[in-house]
């Protein structure tokens, strides 16, 4: 039996990641400061430290004996990050550089030659505007967010702890996730969330633009299966991956893929285009697959299949 930390175990992704981990055999502490997680998402038989991710003191306690950290605590919306630059800042790359350094403290303490490995959430927003698709993490990083840049920061600060500290990392740039637990009312939700709880009211849909715009999106189950891969592959080289599906679909397509599912006609109502949306986001999975062993994702139609039952018994886990 080995013990993790997980940061932003309470939130959507985290408390999928501290449920396996559990399952598995393992012991698993948690640091969440619950201003997105909820507490009734923390997986039964995890310890909670309820701080701040950027506390130097809360994170040498958490840190405290582990032999791994999964960092995922972080604000992940682009809206966020315009009308508050320097408050996300400080939690999607100053709580991250925080949080190598105590995994280099801990090392340290303990005597050995190694710091504690850690796995970090890193983002499709590192590219920016694709030149070409299907991306490849050799891609052009040219973000165009204060979210994307902290992400691509965070990146850059985990290679330099490799180089300076000798601490093993893996970044997994994440497209766009989806599952239960995606609070549909959160202002960060992705759009299958939202798209999800509305259809099953029977209620309309509404989307910005003509509804072409292309993503990639994957399932929560296949982000999770990365993030355990992912630890084994730590290394100083700070390795970082796609976690994507390399399949686009269409806003336009989606919606209309779950009023099937949810056996409701499609009202769709549309919106003016946001500006500085991307219109095509396509990852590329194959170093992914080949370097941490990660077999075929879930199908689309499944994974909308278990979200939509999740809202349907009433959204355990956010009530």
């Amino acid at each position: 039996m080995a013990s993790y930390l997980v940061t932003g175990g309470c939130g959507f992704i985290g408390s999928h990641l501290t449920a396996a981990l559990l399952a598995a055999g393992h012991a698993v502490r948690v640091l969440d400061d619950l201003s997105s997680g909820h507490l009734a998402n923390l997986a039964p038989g995890a310890e909670l430290i309820q701080a701040d991710c950027a506390d130097r003191a809360a994170l040498r306690d958490a840190m405290a004996g582990v032999d791994g950290c999964f960092h995922l605590a972080a604000i992940a919306s682009v809206e966020r990050g315009r009308r508050d630059w320097a408050g996300t800042h400080r939690v999607n790359l100053s709580a991250t550089v925080a949080v190598l350094e105590a995994a280099v403290a801990e090392g340290s303490a303990r005597g050995g030659p190694e710091a504690v490995p850690v796995v970090y959430a890193s983002s499709a927003a590192v590219y920016g505007e694709p030149a070409s698709l299907p991306l490849t993490e050799s891609a052009a990083t040219k973000p165009l967010s204060a979210y994307g840049a902290d992400k691509l920061g965070c990146e850059l600060h985990a290679r330099v702890g490799g180089v300076v500290h000798g601490l093993p990392t893996t970044g997994l740039r994440f497209f766009n996730v989806f599952g239960p637990r995606q609070d549909p009312s959160s202002p960060y939700s992705g759009v299958i969330s939202i798209f999800c709880e509305k259809l099953v009211r029977g209620e309309p849909v509404t989307i910005f633009g003509d509804g072409g715009q292309t993503r990639d999106f994957i399932f929560v189950a296949d982000i999770v299966a990365g993030l355990i891969a992912a630890l084994r592959h730590a290394s100083p080289a700070g390795p970082v991956f796609n976690l994507c599906t390399g399949r686009p679909v269409s806003v336009r397509d989606l919606a209309e893929a779950i009023a099937g599912l949810c056996g409701t006609r499609l009202e769709l109502r549309h919106a003016p285009a946001r500006s500085g949306e991307i219109r095509h986001s396509l990852g590329d999975p194959a170093a992914s697959r080949a370097a941490l062993g990660l077999g075929v994702p879930v199908a689309l139609e499944d994974g909308l299949r278990q979200t939509i039952d999740w809202l349907r018994a009433g959204r355990p886990g956010l009530r």
